[in-house]
């Protein structure tokens, strides 16, 4: 059933005393449960695969070869190179030397030293061959085409030279159709060492590769006009330090033919970027096991939302058409080069997993995205979003990790939220949480969005519209059972467009008192079965629990302005909750599992305080 805070309590100035009562209203259809993401094709596009489901228990020993992280050679077997400005000599015939082009031909260890002010290294070498290039100091910059190229292996392995800093640079334009960054590999390409690579890319991507691109060593600063980083089949990355700015996405991996493919791992080291596109970005699914992820994306100030920043109109309502309070058009943008829009922090076509790390994102739209679902198990987090802070279009789920979200339209949003630990602080302008299915729906149909009525006014049950309202078909879900949750938020704490249910855990809601907010919003069920739930709001639309196993007391206590403390007390005089909201408000709701039902406890505001039974 659902639960609508009428007047359970009136503060009054004269007697400083409080005095209340509870009602209930009518059971909900308890067939409305939350589902799973429908791959149907409901819209007649044919588009109905489901993605391929992902495995994420591969580790550095699936990702990494040993040869992906060998830097040493025999000096005595390698052939030396040194490039001369214009020219370039070598101590081999498998060097072949044409003016400022230098080509390598076999599988050996090259040493390259030195200057080409308009030319280029290729490597052109056997589709068994896997050839060692170290950079030993190099400086190569092609006007119209990549400073280094691979054109044919099975895979080349550079190696940046201890001490050592290299720069590969295109002039300004591309005269192939088929080379478009600096450094560009049709095969697999592993960088690694401890020396520093420069690479500037004024009309192109930075590094492209065609196959599996893998960085587990040395310092890199990229500088480029579209992608930093683009790879077909992956990009994986281990105790290496990039710096990227991009005029797209700072790290892309996006593959067309296979869904498998095109996806990104991060194991260790640090990505610092700076990106007019995605931050981070994988056609297939993203797996991040740690490292530091420093990303400036848009930034949040710059977010594209479509939403109203007053509470709305009459009843809540902007223009025809519009959700109360506003709404922001559901992602359209492109993920190709020629179309793409997306600011995001994180994003992944498929599934995204986040075991640990330190991150930092302020994007204009999702800090972290995913199309499926976001898994995070643990790290350290600051994001500051235009948008959503984490957005999964089926489900998302927290374990455990540190969760600062300082900015955000809405901060965790999904079909389903399962938030079984961590710590978790947000700040978002609309919804804190919001479960929604497919184009979010909040505010038109169902729950106190369907117009239940909510408060009123004093002694009322209900107000315009009363408990009616229209019916809702969401299937979303919110559940808590673990970690602590602190929402301030500028429309409803929790919405859930279906279920929602706390099992245990410390969840704190922070509201607004105006408009048409409610700490919690739900269609079907509002449950509560355990843990610490405390929250404070506006009155007009107000929900409480519909149900639960321990004690909850939801009460209406006038208009209180910010940091007036709300106590709860046991009969033996014992403090159960103590809490300074933030935020003006007039609703307090407290539920602990201390608490018990049909037992007396007394709840001081402020100054003044009364004694009520638990339900």
């Amino acid at each position: 059933m659902k639960r609508t805070i009428a007047i359970l309590l009136v503060l009054t100035v004269v007697l400083g005393m409080l005095a209340g009562c509870g009602t209930k209203v009518k059971d909900a259809d308890p067939t409305k449960t939350g589902g799973v993401k429908d791959t149907t094709d409901t819209d007649g596009t044919g588009d109905t695969a489901a993605p391929p489901a992902v495995d994420f228990s591969a580790t550095d020993a699936d990702m990494f070869t040993v040869r992906d992280t060998t830097t040493a050679y025999d000096a005595d077997k390698a052939i030396l190179v040194q490039l001369n400005g214009t020219t370039a000599v070598a101590s081999a015939d498998s060097v072949e030397i044409s003016g400022s082009t230098v080509t390598l031909t076999e599988d050996a260890t090259y040493v390259i030293s030195g200057e080409l002010t308009d030319g280029m290294l290729i490597v052109n070498a056997p589709s068994t061959a896997k050839p060692h290039v170290v950079l030993n100091g190099v400086s190569i910059t092609s006007s119209t085409s990549a400073a280094l190229y691979v054109m044919a292996s099975d895979k080349v392995i550079v190696t940046l030279a201890e001490g050592t800093a290299n720069t590969l640079a295109n002039g300004g334009s591309f005269a192939a159709d088929d080379i478009d960054a600096p450094l560009f590999s049709k095969q697999d390409l592993t960088l690694n060492g401890t020396g520093r690579l420069t690479v500037t890319s004024p009309a192109g991507h930075g590094v492209v590769c065609k196959d599996d691109l893998v960085i587990t060593g040395g310092t890199y600063v990229v500088n480029s006009a579209f992608h930093g980083l683009n790879a077909n089949d992956s990009v994986r990355i281990a105790e290496a330090t990039l710096t990227v700015d991009a005029g797209k996405d700072a790290i892309h991996a996006e593959n067309k033919e296979d869904a498998t493919k095109g996806f990104v791992y991060v194991s260790s080291g640090t990505v610092k970027a700076e990106a007019e596109g995605d931050g981070i970005s994988a056609s297939a699914y993203m797996q991040i096991m740690g490292g530091s992820i420093d990303l400036l994306v848009g930034g949040s100030a710059n977010g594209t939302k479509e939403h109203s920043d007053s509470f709305g109109g009459f009843m809540g309502g902007g223009p025809m058409g519009t959700p109360p309070g506003g709404r922001r058009t559901s992602d359209t943008a492109d993920t190709t080069e020629e179309a793409s829009s997306s600011m995001k922090g994180l994003k992944a076509a498929n599934s995204l997993l986040i075991a640990d790390g330190n991150i930092t994102i302020n994007s204009a739209d999702d800090a972290v995205h995913a199309d499926v679902s976001v898994i995070i198990n643990g790290g350290t987090f600051t994001l500051a979003s235009g948008d959503d802070a984490v957005h999964a279009e089926d489900t998302l789920t927290i374990t455990a990790g540190t969760i600062d979200v300082t900015e955000s339209y809405e901060g965790l949003e999904a079909l389903h939220i399962d938030v079984q630990g961590g710590d978790i602080r947000l700040v978002a302008s609309d919804d804190g949480l919001n479960a929604a299915g497919g184009t979010d729906q909040s505010g038109t149909t169902g729950g106190r969005d369907g117009m239940f009525g909510g408060l009123g006014g004093m002694g009322g049950h209900g107000g315009m519209g009363g408990h009616g309202g229209m019916s809702s078909n969401a299937n979303g879900s919110i559940t808590v059972s673990g970690g602590t949750l602190y929402v301030r938020s500028s429309g409803d704490g929790m919405d859930a467009n279906g279920t929602l249910a706390i099992r245990g855990g410390h969840v704190t809601l922070v509201g607004p008192t105006q408009g048409d907010t409610t700490v919690l919003d739900y269609d079907t069920s509002g449950i509560i079965t355990g843990g610490t739930f405390i929250g404070t709001g506006s009155s007009m639309m107000a929900q409480t629990f519909s149900d639960s196993e321990q004690g909850v007391i939801a009460l209406n206590v006038g208009r209180q302005t910010a940091g007036t403390a709300v106590v709860l007390k046991d009969a033996d005089g014992n403090t159960l909750i103590t809490h300074t909201p933030e935020l003006d408000f007039a609703i307090v709701i407290l539920s602990s599992p201390a608490m018990k039902k049909g037992e007396m406890y007394t709840i001081s505001i402020g100054s003044s305080s009364g004694e009520f039974e638990a339900y």
